[in-house]
C-alpha cells in the first residue's frame, strides 16, 4: 500500500504542488503540463506482458531507459523546454520510488 501511496502520490500530487507553488503566473497551463509527464507510459504498451507489478520500469522500457533520462536532464536545462523537462524527471522519480520500494 505504502508502494501505491508513494509511487501515485508522486505521478499526481507532486505535479499540481509544484504547479501551484512555483508558477504562479500560468498555475493551470503548468499543472497541465506537470500532469502530462505521465504519457511517457505508452512505452508500456511494447512490453509483454503490458503491466507487471514487480518490474522496475526504469531501464525496462524506451522511455524509462537511461538514455531517455539524460535527454530529460538536458530538457530541464533550456528555458523553452524546462516545463516538459520537469514533468518527465517527476515522472521518472516516481517511477524510481517504486523500483527502490519493491519487495
Amino acid at each position: 500500500m505504502l508502494r501505491f501511496l508513494v509511487h501515485y502520490g508522486i505521478h499526481f500530487l507532486v505535479p499540481v504542488l509544484v504547479g501551484f507553488y512555483f508558477f504562479k503566473d500560468n498555475r493551470l497551463k503548468a499543472i497541465l503540463i506537470l500532469l502530462a509527464g505521465i504519457v511517457i507510459d505508452v512505452d508500456h504498451l511494447l512490453a509483454t506482458p503490458i503491466f507487471e507489478a514487480n518490474r522496475c520500469s526504469i531501464g525496462f522500457h524506451p522511455l524509462h531507459s537511461y538514455w531517455a533520462i539524460g535527454l530529460y536532464v538536458v530538457l530541464f536545462f533550456f528555458k523553452k523546454t524546462r516545463l516538459v523537462g520537469l514533468a518527465l524527471l517527476i515522472h521518472i522519480v516516481a517511477d524510481i520510488s517504486d523500483c527502490l520500494l519493491m519487495p
